[in-house]
């Protein structure tokens, strides 16, 4: 890992500035870059650069004299001034791998507690490929704060009271005529997300056929709120049989949740009548008495949240509302009583922060993929569990939410401070991205291509919809996935036992879907396309994992071979000088590759700070391109002179364990064979 190794340059130079000029610098401040060429060492500091004016010197003298001034670094064999300028650092190359063959572990904890938010599926329906969008951002952000050795709490927000709850029960008890005991027996003999899929839309159709329909709708959402039956009844049942078949799906991606957190209880608890009070205390929100909103409880939007803004997650409403744009009040509470999804948000995010004062109840929901309990909320007391974890009270938080949800969540921000919680609101981050859409290919192979000679077939990419029923399932897209990796895995190991295969296929297709759904820039629409995330030879999960089993493979064959597994190799290749690192291009190239394996640590860290896992995707994508190019070039199996193949042997061991954390950390695991 490199951050350790910046720290200690950073402190040197900051103590040489200190003795040389009597300056004060912010070590964290201090430039390290990465040399273009072995030849000018292999971390560069311009420095001397940002010094030349204050100091009245040229750059090359200030690089001279402070390359006299520092003293002996651990893991630096020199550091010179190069003629441009540049701090030259060279570096011990034999002790800077062996101490990174045998440095495993934990990473220690760092900093307080932080609630990631994500996948917040609405429980009325399957899936879709949407979703696996926010699910595989959401999960790679824990993963990368727990590879940091921050600590981190994983929530799931089921929203069970809301309107597309609601649209559900409506069609079950208006379109189809069925009460609790009706829907229990659908959902015990069907597959009941799908059921309710398709039912959903016709919802949607039903309610275009006469607007006067949704007056069904607002009175059904009245009763779920307030618990009146069978409304109520029904779509409890509804949101906790879909959302244990969201957790099925999730779970075939590797990614589950600590907790999850229902809307229901937030009301039934009462906490949004404590954050009601608490935001009409501060005079955050008033009652309106006239116009359009009339009788409704608003908040006035400020169009900075009455925090800093985000860079591009801040979405200020428009100053002037026009037809179609959100206005400049938002109702938190509707004149009929109901609370609006952003007034239970408010609630939600003051308890996460620990600024709500009170707590929920909470009952044992099942088993996560470690074999640990799932914890949901409850406000039940008949259904409470104690004693149970800690839950909520977060140094800091992050949802995950697509981005045309960004100005609500500038108004969590805004609530929190006006509140009396500037610094509560500055801790939370949206994560936003952007949508995902197929692509034209993609879309013919499922049946969902436009018309020809229509306007969407123009377009770069195919939209889709949940709400129109014109989506892909998740669970259909994986299957897909699986079954078309299935076949390669069998035309390319036509021995391998039919159980082996599968195993293999589902870790493929799993891996060809999460690394796309990372790969791109989270501002960027993603036209999602089978072929290109499923090949085995371009820039794909399924290309990183084959990258991984090579380097198993010359491992096992050292195992069989020559008894040697990792442990015997870091200890045995001590014995001798690390010729295969130095002194030749071909020692370069070997050396290059350790050294960007050992940056893992400082790309992760860089991703987190900017919620851009694109980073680590391209990262471990060009790892694997210079492993790929390393095995053909520098043999390991094939090399006679012990002491070069011990030292590419230890060399591409670290490689492979860099990049095995790397998949592991987009929560991509690697198959046996492929």
């Amino acid at each position: 890992m490199m951050l350790p190794l910046y720290d200690r340059l950073r402190s040197a130079i900051r103590t040489a500035l200190a003795t040389q000029y009597a300056l004060d610098r912010d070590a964290a401040a201090i430039p390290l870059e990465t040399p273009p060429n072995r030849a000018f060492g292999d971390i560069g500091s311009p420095v001397a650069f940002e010094l030349a004016r204050e100091l009245r010197k040229a750059p090359r003298v200030i690089a001279q004299e402070l390359a006299a001034a520092l003293g002996p670094i651990e893991g630096v064999t020199s550091v010179s001034a190069a003629p441009n300028g540049y701090l030259n650092v060279f570096l011990d190359r034999g002790m800077f791998l062996t101490a990174r063959l045998t440095a495993r572990g934990t990473p220690a904890p760092r900093g307080g507690k932080t609630i990631v938010e994500h996948t917040a599926i609405n429980p009325n329906k399957a899936a879709h490929i949407g979703h696996l969008r926010n699910a595989c951002l959401g999960d790679t952000l824990v993963r990368a704060l727990r590879f940091r050795g921050a600590p981190v709490e994983v929530q799931n927000y089921i929203d069970d009271t809301g309107v597309q709850v609601a649209d559900v029960v409506v069609g079950m008890r208006h379109l189809e005529q069925l009460d609790l005991a009706a829907v229990t027996a659908i959902a015990d003999s069907t597959r009941f997300d799908y059921y309710c899929w398709d039912l959903y839309a016709r919802v949607g159709e039903w309610y275009a056929g006469d607007t006067a329909r949704l007056a069904v709708r607002a009175a059904t959402l009245h009763d779920i709120e307030h618990g009146i039956d069978p409304s109520a009844a029904i779509a409890a049942f509804v949101a906790e049989r879909i959302v244990r078949a969201h957790l099925v799906t999730m779970g075939r991606l590797g990614i589950d949740y600590e907790l999850l957190t229902w809307e229901g209880d937030i009301l039934r608890l009462q906490f949004w009548a404590r954050a009601f009070e608490l935001l009409k205390e501060k005079g955050a929100i008033f009652l309106q008495p006239e116009g359009k909103l009339a009788g409704c409880w608003v908040m006035t939007i400020d169009e900075d949240g009455g925090v800093p803004a985000e860079g591009a997650d801040a979405a200020p409403a428009p100053a002037e509302p026009a037809d179609g744009e959100e206005p400049r009040e938002k109702v938190i509470v509707r004149s009929n009583g109901t609370v609006t999804y952003v007034g239970k948000d408010m609630a939600y995010q003051f308890w996460k922060l620990g600024v709500l004062g009170r707590d929920f109840k909470y009952r044992q929901f099942g088993t996560r993929l470690d074999g640990q309990t799932l914890w949901a909320t409850t406000s039940r007391a008949e259904e409470a569990v104690e004693p149970h974890p800690s839950f909520g009270a977060a140094a800091a938080t992050v949802n995950v939410i697509d981005v045309r949800q960004a100005y609500l969540q500038q108004l969590l921000k805004q609530a929190l401070a006006v509140a009396g919680h500037p610094e509560a609101a500055r801790l939370h981050t949206h994560f936003s991205y952007e949508m995902v859409a197929l692509s034209h290919a993609t879309a013919r192979e499922l049946g969902f291509a436009p018309p020809a000679g229509s306007e969407e077939a123009a377009k770069p990419f195919v939209e889709v919809s949940g709400r129109k029923g014109l989506g892909v399932k998740a669970d259909d897209l994986l299957d897909r996935m699986i079954d078309k990796a299935l076949g390669e895995v069998v035309r390319r190991n036509p021995e391998l036992p039919a159980a082996d295969a599968r195993q293999t296929a589902e870790r493929v297709g799993v891996a060809a879907v999460r690394y796309f759904m990372v790969k791109f820039s989270r501002t960027k629409v993603i036209a999602f396309d089978i072929d290109e995330a499923l090949s085995f030879e371009g820039e794909s999960g399924p290309y990183l994992q084959y990258a991984v089993v090579r380097a198993n493979n010359i491992f096992q064959k050292l195992r069989d071979r020559d008894g040697l597994d990792e442990a015997a190799i870091a200890a045995a290749v001590t014995a001798h000088p690390p010729t295969a690192l130095a002194g030749d291009d071909a020692a370069d190239r070997l050396w290059s590759l350790v050294l960007d394996a050992a940056k893992l640590d400082d790309v992760v860290d860089g991703c987190v700070r900017t919620l851009e896992f694109a980073g680590l995707a391209k990262y471990a994508f060009g790892l694997a391109q210079g492993f790929n190019a390393v095995y053909h070039a520098l043999p390991v199996l094939g090399e006679e002179r012990q002491d070069v193949r011990l030292w590419r042997a230890a060399a591409l061991g670290y490689v492979r364990q860099q990049l095995t954390a790397a998949l592991h950390t987009m929560g991509i695991d690697v198959p046996t064979r492929m």
